[in-house]
């Protein structure tokens, strides 16, 4: 039996359902000189079935079955690297897929030059709207070979094990394999591999689709969204350690400020924004479980970061769990606190009161948001839905409260606009917000969802109402947050079922749902669809044309 030019490991675990469109991304593959290597956790499904009817289909596919459960996906991994008999290889989940052409480019910058790994860009498809994006794509924007991970250590953000293709000599030379016993063993490899690699090349192309099932609670969601278990904190914890120790004794210790920046702009980033829904015992015990950790990181890390995720950091560490709660809403999104204090030199800090300690001052200091100067429209201000009523057919009556912490806003009344704009046709709701103390304005608005005009084929997707302000010709447009939690409003409207909702994650806005029904979902829409695709594939023709 000849040589298969690449590996690719197929690593599966109770995934009947997806494994074979995982198998056949690799089938598929342009590139046709490779062996696939099922590697099976002890499925207890039918995935066994399935593997074995996949490996009598294509002489190229082994299945490897392992005698327990590991719990993870580094032994799967591991044991198919023993099998291997490829000089490079590449790793694959049940619920991902290849391009087409994810081989022949990584294996095309192998051939170009000497180098350990390959890597290119990562497409994420959210599974439930289809929305298509890169994983970091300012770190895959050009084709570029590197001398180790000091020419550019922004690349720890980048740390899928997936988006590879290694060399196997490097990865056996090192002895370098996935952590058995630990989860985010990806980020250990990850950084490892960087570390040793004297060189590896980054492609701008796509070499993997991650299907990514967002905000996920359930026993059966990925590791990375199982946010809400405290276990899930640990994990993440233990695995920065490890880190920490591999970069002090393998010399990289100067690479330990930009891997602390990773860790808070990307890991404490995303426990950051689940914050406002999370009750006070939890918060308790992740400040417990957090804090001794980030007093360990180098203070540059934490000056990298926006003012505003600071802010929630220094919250969490001081205990202040209702105000991290606060000011986690909006976080990216230019919201203001409710309040801030100015201290005695004119410093101005998050929340009522002026921090007690220097580290404390420095961390919760706003004064770098320029809240008092910005023009107008870049101003911030804070809004939220304080009440929400339902009223007749498709209508919500709401109480809104504004918040204008360094009092930009002229004393009086203050016109406002609700909009909304299902289908790209705006809905726009005039009302008044009125003082009700200094730095505090409430309205009433009466929002009537029916009175959206939407597109004769119908509109499916979510909206978010916006408030719009309004003062001496100038406007500013932001978010509006709502309850974390209200009951679900459900009515008819248009061909459309109209559903009212808490968004359910980030800041928590207002979310209206319009999902077509009847004859425009299933004559008008698919019809309208048919007519325009090939206008759409004409137009873009064009424009690539004009470009060129």
């Amino acid at each position: 039996m000849s040589t298969p030019d690449v590996t690719v490991t197929v690593i599966v675990h109770n995934d009947a359902e997806r494994l074979t469109r995982a198998v056949d991304s690799v089938r598929r593959q342009t590139h046709a000189d490779l062996e696939i290597v099922i590697s099976d956790d002890h499925s207890t499904d039918e995935t066994p079935f399935v593997a074995r009817r996949l490996q009598a289909r294509d002489p190229r596919i082994r299945y490897l079955r392992l005698e327990r459960n590991s719990g993870g996906c580094s032994a799967p991994r591991n044991r198919a690297l023993d099998i291997a008999r490829a000089p490079y290889v590449m790793f694959l989940d049940s619920d991902d897929e290849l391009p087409p052409d994810a081989v022949a480019t990584l294996l095309a910058a192998h051939r170009e030059r000497e180098i350990d790994f390959a890597m290119g860009a990562v497409e994420r498809i959210r599974v439930d709207n289809g929305r298509r994006s890169t994983w970091m794509p300012h770190l895959v924007a050009e084709r570029r070979t590197l001398d180790g991970i000091e020419s550019d250590p922004r690349l720890f953000f980048e740390h899928l094990s997936t988006s590879k293709m290694y060399t196997r000599s490097f990865l056996d030379r090192h002895g370098l394999r996935f952590p058995e016993g630990i989860h985010y063993e990806d980020q250990l490899f990850s950084a490892q591999a960087y570390c040793l690699a004297k060189s590896f090349t980054v492609v701008p192309e796509p070499v993997y689709r991650w299907y990514v099932a967002p905000f996920a609670a359930s026993e059966a969601a990925s590791i990375s969204n199982q946010r809400h278990k405290l276990a899930n904190v640990r994990d993440r914890i233990h695995v920065q350690h490890l880190i920490d120790a591999f970069l002090a004794e393998s010399g990289h210790e100067l690479l330990r400020e930009a891997k602390d920046h990773k860790f808070l702009k990307h890991d404490f980033r995303m426990y950051a924004g689940d914050l406002p829904y999370r009750d006070d015992a939890w918060l308790a015990s992740f400040r417990d479980l957090v804090t001794p950790y980030l007093d360990t990181l180098a203070p540059g890390a934490y000056a990298r970061l926006p003012r505003p995720e600071r802010v929630v950091l220094q919250l969490v560490r001081d205990g202040r769990t209702a105000d991290a709660r606060l000011a986690s809403r909006g976080l990216g999104h230019g919201v203001a606190p409710r309040h801030v204090t100015t201290d005695a030199e004119g410093r101005t800090y998050w929340g009522e009161e002026v921090p007690a300690t220097e580290w404390a001052r420095r961390e919760l200091d706003v004064s770098d948001l320029e809240l008092e100067t910005r023009p107008f429209t870049g101003a911030q201000f804070r809004h939220e839905i304080t009440e929400i009523t339902r009223g007749p057919g498709a209508s919500i009556d709401l109480a809104i409260r504004t918040y204008d912490p360094v009092l930009r806003l002229p004393v009086g009344p203050q016109r406002a606009t609700l909009l909304i704009a299902p289908g790209g046709r705006r809905l726009s709701v005039p009302f008044r917000l009125s003082p009700v103390r200094p730095g505090v304005f409430e309205g009433r608005v009466h929002l009537d969802l029916a009175a959206a005009s939407l597109p004769l084929q119908g509109f499916a997707g979510v909206r978010h109402p916006l408030l719009r302000l309004h003062h001496q010709g100038l406007t500013n447009t932001g978010l509006l947050l709502a309850p974390l939690r209200f009951p679900t409003l459900t009515t008819r409207v248009a061909s459309h079922v109209l559903t009212v909702e808490p968004e359910g994650h980030g800041p928590g806005r207002l979310q209206v749902r319009w999902q077509p029904t009847g004859v425009t979902a299933k004559l008008i829409r698919p019809a309208v669809r048919r007519v325009a695709r090939p206008r759409v594939k004409r137009a873009a023709r064009l424009i690539a044309s004009a470009l060129k």
